[in-house]
């Protein structure tokens, strides 16, 4: 008996990296899963490999939503779990980041949240009940150099997390946030952010000292999106390996 028997959900972000990892640990929990992304070609290799449904979609257009939404209770009759996981980080300080690269990740990461939980309420409301699970980072609760725009998106996403549980407790839909650290996906290991970061004297300073794997996350996600949270809503979910441990928030 799976953790997620008999849930439908969509994944957004599912082709690769955390977003992948979802999608496989889902299924493989009993879960029939829909996921999304920009990504095609990965996406549609996920796809033919799981028997997950894959669509295309960009999670900054309310037209797509409407799409992905659709065909996931199309294929399946339902929608019980959205997991809001597309987000995108560019190393920028502030003095040498566009308006328009500060846009893309708003954009993205927040706006793209936003729309999601907007998108569901209704099918959800259909099913009786829904969970919504959005990726947030530890950087929606401290700042880091040249990360201005994905902190802003991240502790963005805290407060949507929290108005909405508290607007979709009634329709018994319940809103949580999970908060990633140092996860080992291609995301972390962009060019420039490994030439500004010391990742010895990072790793030194973590408590446990390692990165991540993916499905480390993913397990407190399906907890969420599963029965077993069915009292958590608007709370905040740290998988850190104790990174926060000294941070003073």
């Amino acid at each position: 008996m799976g953790l997620l028997d008999g849930k439908v959900a969509l994944v957004t972000g599912g082709a690769r990296g955390m977003g992948a990892a979802h999608v496989r640990l889902f299924l493989a929990e009993g879960a029939r899963v829909a996921f999304g992304d920009v990504l095609d070609e990965e996406g549609k290799a996920l796809a033919e490999e799981t028997g997950a449904l894959f669509v295309h979609h960009d999670v900054t257009d309310p037209g797509e939503w409407e799409r992905a939404v659709g065909a996931a209770v199309e294929a399946y009759g339902r929608l019980d779990v959205l997991v809001n996981n597309a987000g995108i980080l560019k190393f920028r300080r502030i003095a040498d980041m566009t308006l328009e690269e500060y846009d893309r990740i708003l954009d993205v990461n927040l706006k793209g949240t936003w729309l999601g939980i907007k998108s569901v309420i209704e099918p959800m409301k259909a099913a009786g009940r829904g969970s919504i699970v959005n990726i947030s980072s530890v950087e929606g609760f401290i700042g880091a150099e040249g990360m201005s725009a994905y902190a802003a998106s991240k502790f963005g996403v805290r407060g949507v997390t929290k108005a909405a549980a508290r607007e979709l407790a009634r329709f018994k839909i319940r809103v949580n946030s999970v908060h990633p650290g140092a996860i080992n996906t291609s995301m972390v290991a962009d060019p420039e952010i490994t030439a500004e970061v010391d990742a010895e004297a990072f790793i030194k300073s973590m408590v446990i000292k390692r990165f991540a794997q993916p499905v480390e996350v993913s397990h407190v996600v399906a907890f969420l999106a599963s029965d077993r949270s069915s009292y958590c809503t608007g709370s905040e979910f740290t998988v850190d390996g104790g990174m926060l441990t000294g941070a003073g928030y």
